[in-house]
């Protein structure tokens, strides 16, 4: 399939959305290394999406059933885009994006809805949507990218984001028994987190101003403090594909680290990767979402397997 299996024996296809977090952590491999096998596998898993995926025809409404799932592969194909210069990756995200952006963002109350009914808006659309404006504004200089790109944001740091603690919330309803009164769920996700964190810091290398800088360090600060386990080990979920939520938030911390030069995130993220790999299968040398117990043996879903990884390639050796 040219794409990622659910399990660790090769059985099923992994979660849509999912395929582009394992593209973005192949790209990462290419940076860090600059080996063309990795960038032999960006152009190969692009070719799997694209067979899979109805060529990547947004107006799918089957094989695109929400908008977020959406978004996280505009986010990569932009990324691919930055790496590779190959001009179809760019011709797919904006297409992309500017079709969610049709059909998802609220002209009269601001944000993006989730799915096609529009009944919830949820961080897991806002948030990658700054980030996927962001990235094709760096890769384009076009500024309607970054006025996108602040309106989203200005509206969710407003809705979904506690300025004072630095959670964000999973989503926001309207009540439309009680005059369209909103009803915010404040339930914490770390792939929200990251998302959040991840907007703020690339508005503030865009712009300059560090109002942007101080919402992701304190959104940062609130999972170390938080969402973690004793000995400051990250948390976990056990939902469906939630295992994933790791990897999302390594990609964007590490962007705080490096673009936002928050050096003091360094140590705990190094003792958890530390962590998760002495706890490997050592057999297969592969990492589990509980980091602090040994990997179980048998088959392991890809979702679960991903954080450790995802970890090392943005994070320096310790």
């Amino acid at each position: 399939m040219k794409l990622y299996a659910i399990n660790s024996d090769k059985t099923g296809r992994a979660a849509i959305w999912t395929q582009a977090i394992y593209w973005d952590m192949v790209m990462n491999a290419y940076k860090r290394t600059k080996d063309t096998k990795y960038l032999h596998l960006i152009n190969e898993i692009y070719q799997g999406g694209y067979e899979q995926y109805t060529a990547y025809d947004w107006t799918d409404t089957y094989e695109w059933f929400i908008y977020d799932d959406m978004m996280w592969w505009i986010i990569s194909l932009a990324r691919a885009y930055e790496i590779t210069g190959d001009g179809k990756y760019l011709a797919d995200a904006a297409t992309g994006f500017f079709y969610v952006w049709q059909e998802a963002y609220d002209k009269e109350r601001g944000g993006l809805w989730w799915n096609f009914i529009h009944d919830a808006k949820m961080a897991c659309i806002n948030y990658p949507t700054v980030i996927a404006a962001m990235t094709l504004y760096n890769v384009t200089q076009d500024k309607k990218y970054l006025d996108k790109a602040k309106d989203v944001y200005a509206w969710s740091k407003d809705v979904l984001f506690d300025k004072i603690e630095g959670k964000v919330a999973d989503n926001m309803r309207y009540n439309h028994l009680y005059r369209n009164s909103t009803e915010v769920a404040w339930t914490t996700q770390l792939y929200n987190q990251g998302t959040f964190i991840g907007s703020a810091t690339m508005l503030y290398k865009a712009t300059g101003e560090t109002g942007y800088l101080q919402d992701a360090v304190l959104a940062a600060d609130y999972v170390q403090q938080y969402m973690c386990y004793a000995d400051g080990i990250l948390e976990f979920k056990n939902g469906i594909e939630q295992g994933i939520y790791t990897a999302i938030f390594a990609q964007y911390i590490a962007l705080l680290i490096q673009e936002g030069k928050q050096s003091q995130y360094q140590d705990w993220l190094s003792h958890n990767i530390n962590m998760a790999w002495n706890n490997r299968d050592k057999k297969r040398n592969l990492t589990f979402k509980d980091a602090v117990n040994p990997c179980p043996e048998g088959v392991l879903e890809v979702y679960d397997a991903s954080g450790c990884p995802a970890l090392m390639q943005l994070i320096p050796a310790k």
